[in-house]
């Protein structure tokens, strides 16, 4: 079965009130690294941005399948594997909707590494959802030779399945999961920013590099 997937990436709105700018101050926030105060008021202000929605890609994704059956089995203790007269083809065309968040409700201390006037945002995991899948029924195309009988119920339904697993399985190579931490960073930079930390000393990370092997537990479905 082959798959051929075409992204179209739309980055969500970000969370206006995430970002609280200061007001009646002339000269600006100024540095204040050594404030006991600093890092409460950070997780304060960063847990009140609850779940964010960094990311939205909307992908068409072209299922194909080729049939072809053989006939296989033994005569005379001689084994045979035998094609059958006649081909099966069919592609099926779905849309699907995927968004990504981050979940700042669980956000403290610990996700906050400070050394000196650097200053390293370690995010909760990323969640993926897939919002909704569908298929285009007007646009299947399907061949089926006389000598074999359609595609089943059954059979649509199980190349429909595979084809959102194949999406789920290439969301590390979509960097949907990428996208979702530099948005987060727009939103989270400015508000270090006011507190005094310099750009160059903010970094925004996840706690360690997602591989294909550790997809299951970031994605849910909703449909």
């Amino acid at each position: 079965m082959k798959h051929h997937i075409f992204l179209y990436i739309m980055l969500a709105a970000i969370v206006a009130s995430c970002s609280n700018s200061s007001e009646g101050d002339d000269a600006g926030p100024q540095p204040h690294y050594e404030s006991i105060d600093t890092v409460p008021l950070l997780v304060m202000k960063i847990q009140q941005c609850s779940r964010l929605y960094t990311a939205e890609y909307k992908i068409h994704k072209i299922v194909t399948h080729n049939d072809v059956l053989r006939l296989k089995g033994s005569f005379l203790k001689r084994d045979f594997n035998i094609r059958v007269p006649g081909d099966r083809k069919i592609a099926i065309p779905m849309d699907a909707t995927m968004k990504a968040y981050i979940d700042f409700g669980t956000f403290s201390e610990n996700n906050i590494e400070r050394n000196g006037d650097k200053i390293t945002i370690i995010l909760p995991d990323p969640k993926v959802v897939l919002t909704s899948s569908k298929v285009d029924q007007k646009n299947i195309r399907e061949y089926v030779s006389m000598t074999r009988s359609h595609f089943t119920d059954e059979e649509m339904s199980n190349y429909e399945r595979q084809g959102r697993e194949s999406i789920i399985r290439n969301i590390t190579r979509m960097g949907i999961l990428e996208t979702a931490r530099r948005n987060s960073a727009l939103v989270l930079v400015p508000m270090l920013t006011q507190m005094g930390y310099k750009e160059e000393n903010i970094t925004i990370a996840y706690r360690r590099q997602w591989t294909e092997h550790d997809i299951n537990s970031l994605v849910k479905t909703t449909d």
